[in-house]
C-alpha cells in the first residue's frame, strides 16, 4: 500500500534551472523523496527514520569541492 505523504519540502541547494528534490513525511515518520520535475506524477523513494538520519549524516560528511 503506498503511503500518503504532506509537507513536501523542496531542498535548499535545488539548481536554479528546477533540478531538485522534494522530502515530505507520512504520519508513522516514514519520509518519502521524489524529483520535483515529476509534479507528484513520478516515483517516491521511502525512508525510515533510522535510514533517513544516516542518509542525511553520509551526505554531509561528503567533501565539498568542485
Amino acid at each position: 500500500m503506498s503511503k500518503h505523504y504532506t509537507r513536501w519540502r523542496k531542498s535548499r541547494h535545488s539548481d536554479p534551472n528546477g533540478g531538485c528534490i522534494e522530502a515530505g513525511r507520512a504520519p508513522d515518520g516514514t519520509v518519502g523523496v521524489r524529483d520535483t520535475k515529476q509534479q507528484g506524477q513520478g516515483p517516491i523513494l521511502q525512508f525510515t527514520r533510522s535510514e533517513w538520519a544516516a542518509l542525511l549524516r553520509s551526505v554531509r560528511n561528503l567533501p565539498h569541492g568542485g
